[in-house]
């Protein structure tokens, strides 16, 4: 005979939240799920890209009255220029290599205290723990990042190709490919494909194959800032104009109205106008200020579906102020659709960004898949352009059958 303390037990571990609910819906659908882990693929790949490809040594042995003073003897070049902003110009580049530290420490630090957290008989102790960890993780994880983009490590220029070169004497370990998405070899220019160069070179003589490489650094970045940007303007305007009605609903009903009759297109293109030197985090900015509507809409729609619901209601008299009833009642019963239409709009953003980059609007030296294919375009490459092109077109149809997936699996009809 069991007892009441063991059936309550037994209530909880069967509860399920409805991530759960969903996630389990979602993997029955197997095309998108596989598709998860293709994106994942595509995360580690960006983060492993300098391990891949860069002109750096991971080891360097260099004797006693060879080069410069400040290089003799036994150093690793290749973590130093992780971190330097003289050789990684971008804060993208900066966050992705400090990932490729933070996140094996951090699964590591998991799995050092996951067999206390994976003991726990209450699943809520479990989830609470399991949610505690990430967001101490993601706190700490902000906090270096910042600390070592704001500290600005920058150190001089060294060809360390050369300086093998110089004397018998010089060892390295360079990764697979020696090479930079940055620098110019005028000696190969437009080179077709080879041994050394994968997908040929530009008319720049920069490496095809490791430019498209680092690229999926820039298009996933952009993608998910930009779409974090508008969807926290879409869901915090579309809450107050749902939830209050009135005077409010329709002020923000008439700004989306005026935001959806310019073409989008145009609209970046005149506000990326205004700014003399673009860079990959205008371009983020640019996109998110500028693709919120649609966010809007459908959280507006929500809230006018639950603001007279009972539970809402039932906390109006109770006298909660109206943050809490927003923010902590009605905003998680309505941010579903969000979820589905985020995953679509990262597909977006990185078509637009390729868009503009094909266009000319964003930063020359940024190594952005639509401005390889421009380039291919201007020098009649077809390598460049099929390469380019079919990174576009993997990213944005892996994205866009996980939207597909998820959108099913958020809808109780279509549940299997």
């Amino acid at each position: 005979m069991t007892s009441q303390h063991d059936n309550t037990e037994s209530a909880g571990d069967e509860y399920k939240t409805y991530g759960e609910i969903v996630w389990g819906q979602f993997k029955k659908y197997k095309v998108s799920y596989y598709c998860v882990y293709g994106v994942l693929a595509l995360f580690v790949l960006a983060m492993v890209c300098p391990v891949l490809a860069m002109n750096v040594p991971f080891y360097l042995y260099v004797p006693e009255g060879v080069g410069p003073e400040t290089l003799q003897g036994t150093s690793f070049p290749w973590l130093v220029a992780l971190f330097d902003q003289n050789f990684f110009n971008s804060g993208v580049d900066i966050f992705f290599n400090f990932l490729l530290f933070y996140v094996p420490f951090t699964v590591l630090a998991w799995y050092a205290v996951g067999r206390r957290v994976g003991d726990l008989d209450n699943q809520n102790a479990y989830r609470k723990r399991r949610f505690k960890f990430i967001g101490i993780a993601s706190v700490v994880g902000t906090i270096a990042f910042i600390a070592i983009y704001m500290y600005g490590f920058r150190q001089p220029y060294v060809d360390y190709q050369a300086m093998v070169g110089l004397d018998e004497g010089v060892r390295a370990i360079f990764p697979p490919l020696e090479h930079s998405y940055r620098n110019v070899n005028l000696m190969a220019v437009s080179e077709g494909p080879s041994w050394e160069h994968w997908l040929g070179t530009d008319r720049e003589g920069r490496d095809v194959f490791t430019r498209i490489l680092y690229g999926t650094r820039i298009s996933l970045t952009i993608g998910i800032v930009a779409v974090g940007i508008y969807a926290t303007i879409g869901i915090i305007l579309g809450s107050l104009a749902g939830f209050f009605g009135g005077r409010v609903d329709a002020v923000i009903l008439r700004l989306i109205e005026i935001m959806m009759c310019f073409p989008v297109i145009f609209l970046l293109l005149t506000l990326a106008g205004f700014i003399e030197e673009a860079s990959v985090f205008h371009i983020m900015l640019i996109i998110g200020l500028t693709g919120w509507t649609g966010i809007a809409r459908l959280v507006r729609g929500e809230f006018l579906r639950l603001r007279n619901q009972d539970f809402v209601q039932a906390a109006v008299a109770l006298g909660f102020d109206q943050f809490r009833i927003i923010f902590r009642h009605v905003m998680p019963n309505a941010i579903q659709p969000v979820y589905v239409a985020a995953t679509f709009g990262i597909a977006g953003a990185i078509l637009i960004e390729a868009t503009l980059a094909f266009l000319g609007v964003g930063p020359p030296d940024v190594p952005s898949w639509g401005q390889i294919l421009t380039s291919g375009r201007n020098t009649q490459d077809m390598t460049m352009i099929l390469a380019s092109g079919f990174a576009i077109f993997l990213v944005i149809s892996l994205l866009n059958l996980i939207g597909e997936g998820l959108r099913d699996a958020t809808d109780p009809k279509l549940r299997k």
